[in-house]
């Protein structure tokens, strides 16, 4: 446990989704707090489950855990923030402007740039607030999956960026008569991340090609903004012990060796530690304890072997999504459950039914291309990029508003374009754009983890909202991509989880959010399970008994349809392998 040694007072957890970042962050909390330090453990996902791995209710605010000495907790919700936020800027307005100023400032402190500000300004606040420097030794970050993250370290310097040298003026006006108060507090933070002897990264990865390589662009591009105190900790190893019972494990162990001896360069050269897999589910106070036990003997009483478990699979639900000939399918899920893997499946298995099939991602860190690795006929390719969507973006504003503008006018609305905000906006319009093509296609997208998804439908709902407004009362017909997401004619959703409580849990909440917003789930998939394979390694079994609770969990409490994936020996790359996952006789 190299990556605890001598620890600053920040340290961030961060990773591709599903690597372990929580179950790691919260161990870690718990092994400081027992050795006398005082700690205070953050989520910045907008989908934390750091509660219901201590069993407890946690919320926005700092909250002692019960029964635990010396660690406290905090889930930066982005929803609560964001009215505290707007609280802030229009209370003391009250009573001092007129009533349709104050609706006008409303609506512009309504949207999602708004939430991703206010959570923002609560996460640099907590870098830079004295009085936790002297309640707390560490406050350690669980954050969201890779993308939202490298967003979020980056987001302190393009702020402090943005307000230095400019005032802007239009989109985000709302939002930065809160963030020109802040200017002070921004650029501690960006001090706070630069500083070694403050903050270190803690880049968690699994022994996957997929998962390094993310964690090498994330070491690369966070050490260009600044953060150079960086450990590698790559979790979940199966025990070479394992391997010797079957051709499942030991298949499973050797692309795990081979991974690692081909990690990209820039990660050799870091601080590194290896955990192994575990069969027990990290969720409670006994299993967060046990995970750092060495002595453990996690297979001394190995269950007796079983018949794969029998359900239905994806071939099954092939079928009727293919029967419109056209449809939105939106793949959606916790990080790290699988969720490209599964797009690029269904979207060859459409295509190679002669339909034509989009397949995009809204995810920041996907890797479809790497995934197919190859094409076909009737099936395109694409990804929202946000830097490249911004840059489109700016390009059409300039070219709309700014035709009739003088020159100062238009430096203001250049100005207010290289806000951050920006890229919400884009990014929103960019994905608006791909699903409209859903009524003469197929168009299949791998969205982003869950947390940094349903702040792209917050956009959506609010473009809804502010449609609505507009047309009330003309009598004109009008289609909204929320009307598009909630027309189950139109849109199919898919919930992709693994057989396991924390990621059911996640995904259970994920069905509940997207049920408020008037989308109802078509189907789950559950993935990689052990209870469906083949295997006599005894920790492999014991985890296979565990998924089986799950399973039937989601197969009577939350789906209304399901088909369920086996743990494969080799990972599923490239077209013919996909194909072989929408096949019966896959292993299921």
């Amino acid at each position: 446990m190299r990556f605890l040694q001598n620890l600053p007072r920040f340290a961030f957890f961060t990773g591709k989704g599903g690597v372990g970042k929580t179950s790691l962050a919260c161990a870690s909390a718990l092994r400081l707090a027992d050795a006398g330090k005082r700690v205070l453990l953050v989520s910045t996902d907008p989908a934390s489950n750091v509660g219901q791995v201590f069993g407890q209710a946690i919320g926005n605010q700092i909250t002692a855990l019960q029964g635990l000495s010396n660690l406290w907790a905090m889930e930066i919700d982005p929803h609560a923030a964001a009215q505290g936020y707007r609280d802030r800027i229009v209370e003391p307005a009250r009573g001092h402007l007129p009533a349709d100023e104050l609706r006008a400032m409303e609506e512009q402190l309504s949207g999602a740039c708004t939430t991703e500000i206010a959570a923002f300004d609560e996460f640099t606040g907590l870098l830079t607030d004295a009085s936790l420097m002297t309640r707390f030794d560490h406050v350690l970050f669980d954050t969201a999956p890779t993308g939202h993250t490298l967003r979020l370290l980056q987001l302190p310097g393009a702020w402090n960026e943005f307000l230095r040298s400019g005032k802007g003026d239009a989109s985000c006006l709302g939002p930065l008569v809160g963030l020109d108060k802040q200017r002070e507090q921004y650029q501690a933070a960006v001090a706070a991340l630069s500083d070694p002897a403050r903050t270190r990264l803690l880049l968690v990865a699994r022994a996957q090609a997929s998962s390094l390589r993310e964690v090498a662009r994330t070491h690369e591009e966070l050490a260009r903004v600044g953060l150079s105190e960086q450990r590698l900790v790559i979790n979940g190893l199966l025990p070479a012990s394992e391997a010797a019972h079957d051709a499942l494990a030991a298949a499973v162990r050797r692309r795990e060796q081979a991974a690692i001896q081909a990690m990209p360069a820039p990660l050799q050269s870091l601080i590194r530690d290896e955990l192994p897999l575990q069969a027990f589910d990290l969720v409670g106070v006994d299993s967060l304890r046990r995970f750092f036990d060495e002595n453990k003997t996690s297979t001394a009483s190995s269950p007796q072997a079983s018949s794969p478990l029998q359900a239905p699979h994806l071939a099954d639900l092939l079928d009727e999504i293919a029967l419109p000939g056209h449809g939105l399918i939106l793949v959606m899920g916790k990080g790290g459950v699988g969720k490209t893997t599964l797009a690029a499946a269904l979207a060859v298995a459409l295509a190679e039914r002669g339909l034509p099939v989009h397949l995009s991602t809204s995810d920041p860190a996907a890797h479809l291309l790497e995934t197919l690795d190859g094409t076909l006929d009737q099936l395109t390719i694409s990804r929202i990029e946000p830097h490249a969507e911004t840059e489109r973006y700016r390009a059409q504003v300039i070219a709309s508003k700014g035709k009739k503008l003088d020159a100062a006018g238009l430096a203001l609305l250049e100005e207010d374009l290289r806000s951050p905000c920006t890229e919400e906006i884009a990014v929103f319009q960019a994905f608006s754009r791909i699903i409209r093509e859903a009524g003469r296609k197929f168009v299949v997208m791998d969205t982003a983890p869950t947390g940094h998804t349903l702040l792209l439908l917050d956009a959506t709902g609010a473009y809804h909202r502010e449609i609505a407004r507009q047309m009330q009362g003309t009598g004109l017909h009008y289609t909204t991509p929320m009307m598009q997401l909630q027309d189950p004619q139109k849109t199919k959703v898919l919930i992709v989880t693994l057989a396991e409580q924390t990621p059911v849990l996640e995904a259970a909440q994920l069905q509940a959010d997207l049920r408020r917003a008037g989308i109802e789930p078509w189907a789950w998939v559950i993935n990689n399970s052990v209870a469906a394979a083949h295997t006599q390694a005894p920790l492999l079994l014991q985890r296979g008994l565990k998924e089986r609770v799950q399973i039937e969990q989601v197969r009577q409490q939350h789906a209304k349809r399901y088909a369920l994936l086996p743990l494969l020996a080799e990972e599923p790359v490239g077209l013919a392998a996909l194909h072989r996952l929408t096949q019966a006789e896959s292993g299921c």
